[in-house]
């Protein structure tokens, strides 16, 4: 069971009249009560997809030959609630329950069987934010929040929330990796325990302290904790973030590769803005890793991206340019779909059925990107993925996505996908594709609904 291949999918949406930018699902608060400084909210999201692909792979528990087709939705549901308490700020707080469920054939890595349904709590925290009672920190400076919750640095490189949804399809003795299916979707996002404060507001700069653990056996139940240290300015964000492993499953970690993710110190250095040119878009980002429990070599990964938007033109196109490289021991955490298409699941079938995973690989990735209507964007990217798997090459591949964000209502947002997927090796010859190393095709229609 090759589980070190663990990765995650956020599916990310808002909606913005600019169309629709990945960041995190939208849901719909409808008051409820907002009285003597108390406000609740019952919130409702819900999100379905379908799925085809016209291949399998084997990094997962089937093995046979042939398509697949299947099926993924939750809905959360829950309440939401603030309090204010003058210029002392005030409390908040949020509790959800996800219920969710894969049917058909299971996804084409072998992840789910099409047979998991579950409900469980989400979201549950609770929260106090300062107001004015800082004045040297800004309104609202210091954030205190405790509980299950959500949690991202940048734009998902490293942690993008606890969103590996595995099913059932893994199991095997004394090993229980189901978390409810949905692993496209990734209903469920929430860390189990977490205690995050955070310093500074918007602009200047600001710091993130936190303690994280998770109960997601497909992550080996990974406690850490860290500082992410942040300097916001009109040219863009500076960051560096430091994150320490301390403790996993001794269960676990055999099973998923984890082990040295106990003692683990991971340091990030990154940037992204425009750099004051308005059209300009840069990113980039360094991380080094030190493995824990297990000794071993250091790992490397970074990124560099440019991208520029011609917003004279019509439609307002935009193309980006990104190179990452990833060292073979490298464990890229908790990384997730963040900003969009392609990050960080690089390529549709790659990132989510086939591997790398954004771990020993080299990626070449272009992007364009345009905005026919307010409402409409439409996409393509194409990736090429080299020197994969301890340099023989065995998950080398190349892939290309073509896709739409279409916010029909307030209530419903439409995002098909088609892809086509070339790997360099069938599985009989070392890869991942079962059958053949032919270009394979595949599919997706998602619809999200906040309600």
């Amino acid at each position: 069971m090759r589980t070190k291949i663990f990765i995650q999918r956020v599916a990310g949406f808002v909606t913005a009249a600019t169309a629709v930018a990945a960041v995190s699902t939208p849901s719909l608060a409808y008051n409820i009560y907002d009285k003597d400084n108390t406000e609740l909210n019952i919130d409702i999201e819900a999100v379905v997809g379908t799925f085809y692909s016209e291949e399998r792979y084997n990094l997962g528990a089937k093995s046979e030959a042939g398509d697949a087709k299947w099926q993924e939705g939750y809905v959360k549901y829950g309440l939401s609630g603030r309090h204010s308490i003058g210029s002392g700020g005030g409390l908040y707080g949020a509790v959800n329950l996800v219920t969710s469920g894969t049917w058909g054939d299971g996804d084409a890595g072998g992840f789910t069987s099409g047979e998991e349904r579950d409900t469980t709590l989400e979201d549950a925290y609770v929260g106090w934010r300062s107001g004015s009672l800082i004045p040297v920190l800004g309104e609202n400076g210091l954030d205190i929040s405790l509980g299950r919750q959500p949690f991202t640095i940048g734009d998902g490189f490293l942690i993008n929330d606890d969103a590996l949804n595995f099913g059932d399809a893994l199991n095997a003795p004394g090993l229980d990796f189901n978390r409810g299916g949905a692993y496209w979707l990734a209903a469920r996002k929430a860390f189990n325990e977490t205690a995050i404060v955070r310093i500074g507001g918007s602009d200047g700069l600001r710091a993130d302290l936190f303690w994280l653990s998770s109960d997601n056996r497909a992550q080996a139940e990974m406690e850490l904790a860290g500082i992410n240290a942040e300097y916001v300015g009109q040219k863009g964000t500076f960051g560096l973030a430091y994150i320490e492993g301390l403790d996993v499953d001794d269960t676990y970690a055999p099973a998923t590769g984890y082990l040295s993710r106990d003692g683990q110190q991971t340091t990030s250095l990154r940037y992204q803005g425009n750099a004051g040119v308005e059209a300009l878009f840069l990113s980039a980002e360094f991380v080094n890793q030190k493995p824990g429990a297990r000794s071993g070599k250091d790992a490397n990964a970074w990124y560099a991206e440019a991208g520029w938007t011609f917003s004279d033109l019509p439609w307002a196109p935009s193309v980006n340019y990104r190179f990452s490289t990833f060292d073979q021991r490298f464990d890229p955490l908790f990384f997730g779909f963040n900003r969009g298409y392609g990050t960080w699941f690089q390529g549709e079938v790659a990132a989510n059925y086939a591997g790398p995973f954004n771990a020993d690989t080299e990626v070449h990735h272009l992007g364009l990107k345009a905005t026919p209507s307010e409402t409409l964007s439409v996409g393509a990217l194409f990736f090429d993925f080299s020197d994969t798997a301890g340099g023989t090459g065995h998950l080398d591949a190349q892939e290309v996505n073509v896709y739409a964000e279409w916010v029909v209502s307030p209530h419903l947002i439409i995002s098909p996908v088609v892809g086509f997927y070339n790997p360099d090796k069938s599985a009989a010859d070392g890869g991942s594709q079962i059958g053949s190393n032919a270009t394979s095709t595949y599919a997706q229609l998602i619809a999200i609904m906040p309600f």
